[in-house]
């Protein structure tokens, strides 16, 4: 098992196709204890129970930085340790340039890049006070290739800064024994692509991915359990293509 004995909280982690659950299963297969977070609390009790004794969910809005700090406590508390935090908690709207509104443009960049320093911020004062931990942040390859299909030209900027922001401190935090990496996924099987796929769309986008087929929440699960794990001990900074060849730079 690659994480045994090894505590993670992951964001975003309560919906039932997600890829934060998906996450929390695989970890949990591997041996860790897990907190999941989410917005919706009793989703992630509910989905923690799921996983079995040992596992935590706990409610948290991760565009509020008090909120953050009291997960963080919370974790802390009952596992005392954390060594990973998967920065996963995310939205999307797909919408044109014009039509974004200030209101859009703040919401999308709150949940996807704000919320990845808020929780980061939580957690680093206490892995920096135990000279380890993992950190892996939720990009997408619309941050890389200027667009998406589900995602407005407003979630491209916020998970552009994801990946600036997590590369920043994987360079500010390595003498902490901190590594911090990024996930970039194509187009996932999830209940936010779930329903909008028509069977046309998806043969479409099939033609453009080598390996045929849309990926599922457990190939991004499989590159969250290497960062997370030992194997990528010697790797910071980086960030890591989850697309089946959809983008190949």
């Amino acid at each position: 098992m690659l994480l045994k004995g090894k505590t993670a909280v992951i964001s975003g982690a309560a919906s039932r196709r997600g890829i934060g659950l998906a996450t929390a299963r695989l970890f949990a297969e591997h041996g860790a204890l897990i907190a999941i977070l989410d917005l919706d609390g009793a989703a992630a009790h509910e989905a923690a129970a799921e996983l079995g004794a040992g596992h935590i969910g706990l409610a948290c809005d991760v565009t509020d930085a008090a909120a953050c700090r009291h997960a963080a406590d919370q974790a802390i508390r009952s596992f005392g340790q954390i060594d990973i935090l998967i920065n996963n908690a995310g939205i999307t709207q797909p919408v044109k340039t014009m039509d974004i509104t200030d209101k859009d443009w703040h919401r999308i960049l709150d949940v996807n890049l704000s919320g990845v320093l808020y929780l980061s911020q939580a957690f680093i004062p206490h892995m920096r006070s135990r000279k380890q931990g993992t950190i892996a942040c939720m990009s997408s390859v619309s941050a890389q290739r200027g667009g998406g299909i589900f995602g407005g030209p407003h979630y491209s900027a916020a998970k552009a800064g994801v990946l600036g922001l997590a590369k920043a401190m994987a360079r500010e935090l390595g003498s902490d024994n901190i590594r911090v990496n990024c996930l970039c996924p194509g187009l996932i099987q999830t209940d936010i692509t779930g329903d909008k796929l028509t069977d046309e769309m998806r043969k479409d986008i099939i033609k453009g991915i080598p390996l045929d087929r849309l990926g599922e929440a457990r190939d991004v699960a499989g590159a969250y359990l290497f960062l997370a794990s030992d194997l990528s001990a010697y790797i910071t900074g980086a960030v890591i293509d989850v697309n089946g060849g959809m983008l190949i730079h």
